[in-house]
């Protein structure tokens, strides 16, 4: 296919996804209707990744490129594309945490999205009631997509506290909650994660109810990024991060040892697995 020659000027890379794959279909001479029928996918969808409305997930990407023999082009625009599907207010944080060096996170509530299994994410995604399917998949990728900061060659050094009561609330099915234990696992062996579970027995502490991250960036200086369910802030004056950081430090003190962590995760897995219904088959 020859190279197509387009005016994108200030637009956003979602709005340039957008624009590119109504491009691709007014060339092709294709209906939203027969491209429905050659994805897979319903047209009101497909009409919504045109005019950037849905921002889309590498499923329809690839199978849009399959369509139009555009190799891996609109996966690759999508890729730039997918920050789009985070709020302006997180998406500073996201810039930065590209570049830490070193991340510590504590949560209190889920776990953290950096190790949670695509099982695991759609699950509580789903919590927050997407308006269709296609929403809550765009979610998931996008959540997913960030996961590659710990597997890169420059990774940070990362350490989560996990409260018990994010090992005590299991996922909905049985399979998936094991599958998510044994993810904790093998995050766990990495040389540069480091996973602590901070018991019920220390009782109340000032980062109750909440989830905690603290970047520290290549310059030496650090921010944090408060969360809530529902709200999210990013803390940059550094009297603020310090003493942020002093709770973290003081909560990690607490904290089981990793070794300890990693054998309650372990007796979980083994409880979880013995309340696993059989195979009828």
């Amino acid at each position: 296919m020859p190279p197509r020659k387009s005016q994108y000027g200030h637009k956003t890379a979602r709005q340039i996804l957008a624009d590119e794959l109504a491009q691709l279909r007014e060339q092709s001479g294709k209906t939203l209707s027969t491209l429905s029928e050659d994805t897979t996918y319903d047209r009101s969808y497909l009409h919504r990744l045109e005019n950037g409305t849905a921002v889309g997930s590498p499923e329809v990407m690839a199978a849009l490129d399959r369509v139009y023999g555009t190799g891996r082009e609109l996966q690759l625009l999508w890729e730039v594309a997918k920050n789009d599907a985070f709020a302006d207010k997180y998406k500073r944080f996201m810039a930065l945490e590209r570049r830490a060096t070193v991340r510590y996170e504590y949560s209190c509530t889920a776990i953290p999205g950096l190790l949670q299994t695509e099982a695991y994410a759609r699950e509580v995604l789903q919590a927050g009631r997407p308006r269709d399917e296609h929403a809550l998949a765009e979610q998931v990728a996008a959540r997913l997509s960030r996961q590659s900061v710990l597997r890169q060659e420059d990774a940070p050094h990362y350490r989560a506290l996990l409260d018990e009561a994010v090992l005590r609330r299991k996922a909905k099915e049985p399979k998936v909650w094991q599958n998510q234990l044994g993810a904790l696992l093998e995050a766990a062996e990495l040389p540069h994660v480091t996973l602590q579970v901070l018991p019920f027995s220390i009782g109340l502490h000032d980062l109750l109810g909440g989830v905690l991250t603290i970047l520290w960036l290549p310059a030496g200086t650090a921010v944090a990024y408060l969360e809530g369910s529902k709200s999210g802030e990013l803390v940059e004056d550094p009297g603020d991060v310090e003493s942020l950081r002093l709770s973290y430090d003081l909560l990690r003190d607490s904290a089981m040892s990793p070794r300890e962590s990693t054998s309650l995760i372990e007796q979980l897995m083994e409880d979880s697995a013995l309340c696993d219904p059989p195979d009828p088959t």
